[in-house]
């Protein structure tokens, strides 16, 4: 059995990185036509999907007919209001208004904006 030197693992290795590197974007770019068919489909937004930096509010499926009904003396699970974004900078950045000032909102003020200038305009 003829001794394989370094140099050729390490070029197999590389080839073989390449190729996995390749099948993986192949992989990635399909993954993302389904959810693009599927975001399209149930037209979800991103902040349903949690892509504005606040966690995702998961959507309960009906309760089956034969699913037992709540134990009594529970109070009902109460329900939140989604709070409406009132500042948004070009980068996808968004602040309600509510509680601490963001790094983002602060650094744009300090860069020359004024908060009118990141205020969500109304859509028609």
């Amino acid at each position: 059995m003829p001794a394989t030197s370094l140099a050729k693992i390490q070029a197999q290795i590389e080839k073989l990185q390449k190729q996995a590197e390749a099948i993986r974007a192949k992989e990635v770019n399909e993954v993302i036509a389904k959810i693009k068919v599927a975001i399209d489909h149930y037209g979800l937004t991103a902040a349903e999907l949690g892509l504005n930096g606040r966690a995702a509010k998961t959507v309960k499926a009906p309760r089956a007919a034969h699913a037992p009904a709540a134990k009594k003396g529970r109070k009902a699970a109460a329900t939140r209001k989604v709070p409406v974004i009132k500042y948004q900078d070009g980068a996808g950045h968004t602040w309600t208004g509510h509680g601490k000032r963001p790094g983002w909102f602060k650094a744009a003020i300090e860069g020359g904006k004024k908060a009118e200038d990141l205020l969500v305009k109304a859509q028609p």
